[in-house]
């Protein structure tokens, strides 16, 4: 199912405009519901002495991927942030462009889980993971705050308190 075509927008302005993924070089090339696909490409710049691309860059792309895709099917207000993922890499990357993909397999309240795959532009598995994280809703206001009504033994020790 695609999302708002006003959101994919906001969506690819966010990205376009985050500092770190100008510094990696990530760039959103698709995003639907529950799913999206990035770009990174090869730079020295992200290699470790070995000149290999280093993991932690890999694990961003992919850590990217997820929370984007996880964006697409969260409410108005909500935000998201990773809780923990678990990656596995198969393959060295010494050039070339790397895709990472992500799709929710399930979302919760609260909770939302999802697969990450990073691949060589020619389609080679580079690496794999699963990704949990939070949905944090927006904070609430003063008044909603203080309107809620309190749990039935907290409402009872105040009635109390307040005849005794």
């Amino acid at each position: 199912m695609p999302i708002k075509e006003s959101y994919e927008k906001a969506l690819r302005r966010a990205v376009d405009s985050a500092p770190y993924y100008q510094l990696l070089g990530i760039t959103l090339e698709k995003i639907d519901a529950g799913f999206a696909r990035f770009r990174m490409p090869f730079r020295k710049e992200l290699t470790h002495p070995y000149g290999i691309v280093h993991g932690g860059a890999i694990a961003s792309l992919a850590d990217t991927a997820v929370a984007f895709a996880l964006m697409t099917v969260i409410q108005p207000g909500e935000k998201v942030t990773t809780a923990e993922f678990k990656i596995n890499f198969f393959a060295p990357v010494q050039g070339g462009d790397m895709i990472g993909e992500a799709r929710i397999i399930n979302k919760g309240n609260r909770l939302a889980v999802a697969r990450m795959e990073v691949k060589s532009g020619e389609g080679d598995i580079i690496a794999q993971g699963l990704a949990t994280c939070m949905v944090l809703t927006a904070p609430k206001t003063e008044e909603e705050e203080t309107s809620r009504p309190l749990p039935p033994q907290v409402q009872k020790k105040e009635e109390e308190t307040q005849d005794g």
